[in-house]
């Protein structure tokens, strides 16, 4: 212990009059007796009235369940549920599921930080007021800062900078509306592109959404939009947005790829299963332009630039289709895109300037079948009859009574057809295909 200065000794010996107990030669303890009172804070900080069964779906699908603590009507605390059934004795458990940010939820619903009120950007709500006071029309006042290329690119140029101010609900909601008026009136509604939360956070947000952009005939959006070929092509054919295998089937997996998603940061619950799939040898990749959280699990780190995924992407998907259809033919990749997949179904195609373009599935209404959900049901070409033909599972089998027991992969005796080229039968086409690397004005098309 170091030697304690004159001025603070002072002060020591001067606060021992002020304190109950008893104080130690050194002046630098007191001791108390009494009873057990200070423990009170400690005892009011756990209590709780009642447990409800909570989950917290903030932008995260994990869908934890948690036990919630509350007391007069407010969340005291939260545990994580550990009744989840147990998957096996050859692999690690689902519980506890649950995440940092899960038990410090109920910290985030009282924070004074908490978004409580719409915040705009403060260039353009000075532009809109502005505009609107001259103009006296909501929608004529949107009309006249997005015809001045000016004032158009000074509040889109101050995006990612901050600048955000607290507006009212009503003049938010206007804003919005004028926006969605002039955006309709002057390009036509195809021109407005919504979002709205994914159904697994809320099913009536998102019908809501997607009900408000099938009125005014605008397409809906989905954060799956980016994953190319699962939201919709997949669903289109099976019925299902997501028909992939869980987190638990990380487990069985040799090879993993995580593109996309930061797992330890975005799926937290889930990541232990691919941090100890590890322990069966499992190789993982990780595509991510950062050395983000996932990266340190890698075998191997792939870094493209930002905005480069989508050529990885097509180089890969070139090397898979020239190894395994065109230089040779794996039997096992063969069978496993013929059962599994939407690669055998037929597409229509439509003449356009002298050529093709793709158009929709090849349905079994366009073959003259009459049966029920015949336009939701699509078609493949049979290796052993020369033919097209329906095969089981996809959505016209889901949601029709012909369909039941039919909702599934089962091939029978069909043997889809993955390709015609050679076959002394088939005729080529021109087919054209967007192009997105010309330089300005519109995106031409490539001819294939």
């Amino acid at each position: 212990m170091t030697e304690t200065t004159e001025p603070a000794a002072t002060l020591l010996r001067a606060g021992k009059f002020f304190r109950r107990g008893t104080t130690a030669p050194d002046l630098h303890s007191v001791a108390l007796t009494g009873g057990r009172d200070a423990d009170a804070f400690y005892r009011d900080r756990w209590s709780h009235d009642k447990v409800v069964n909570s989950t917290h779906g903030v932008n995260c699908t994990g869908s934890c369940r948690w036990k919630v603590y509350v007391k007069d009507g407010i969340i005291t605390w939260e545990t994580q549920a550990t009744d989840y059934p147990s998957v096996g004795p050859d692999r690690p458990e689902y519980e506890p599921r649950g995440c940092p940010r899960g038990a410090a939820f109920s910290w985030y619903t009282y924070s004074p930080t908490r978004v409580r009120y719409p915040y705009l950007r403060g260039v353009l709500v000075e532009m809109y007021r502005e505009a609107k006071a001259r103009l006296k029309d909501p929608v004529l006042a949107w009309a006249d800062i997005q015809g001045d290329p000016e004032r158009r690119r000074r509040y889109q140029q101050a995006r990612g900078k901050g600048g955000l101010v607290r507006a009212g609900w009503d003049e938010a909601v206007e804003i919005i509306a004028a926006a969605h008026v002039h955006t309709i009136k002057t390009y036509g509604p195809d021109r407005v592109a919504g979002f709205s939360p994914i159904p697994a956070m809320s099913m009536v947000s998102h019908a809501a959404g997607a009900r408000f952009m099938g009125l005014i005939g605008a397409p809906m959006l989905s954060f799956y939009d980016w994953y190319a070929d699962l939201p919709v092509a997949s669903p289109q054919v099976f019925g299902d947005q997501t028909d992939v295998p869980e987190s638990g089937d990380w487990w069985d997996a040799a090879y993993l790829v995580m593109w996309g998603s930061n797992v330890p940061v975005t799926r937290t619950p889930d990541a232990h299963w691919m941090a100890e799939a590890r322990y069966r040898g499992q190789k993982v990749v990780v595509v991510a332009p950062d050395y983000a959280d996932n990266a340190k699990f890698a075998d191997e780190w792939l870094h493209p630039h930002p905005g480069t995924d989508g050529a990885l992407a097509f180089a890969m998907g070139h090397v898979v289709l020239k190894e395994f259809f065109v230089d040779r033919q794996t039997e096992f990749f063969t069978d496993y895109v013929r059962k599994f997949t939407d690669l055998p179904f037929l597409v229509t195609l439509t003449e356009r300037d002298g050529a093709y373009v793709p158009a929709k599935f090849l349905r079994a209404a366009d073959l003259g079948e009459d049966g029920e959900g015949g336009d939701w049901k699509t078609a493949v070409l049979d290796a052993r009859t020369g033919r097209p033909a329906v095969p089981n599972g996809s959505l016209g089998f889901r949601w029709t009574e012909s369909g039941k027991g039919r909702w599934n992969l089962d091939l029978g005796d069909i043997e889809p057809q993955l390709s015609l080229h050679g076959s002394p039968v088939a005729a080529g086409v021109e087919v054209l295909l967007p192009r997105f690397d010309t330089e300005g004005g519109a995106h031409g098309q490539g001819r294939g």
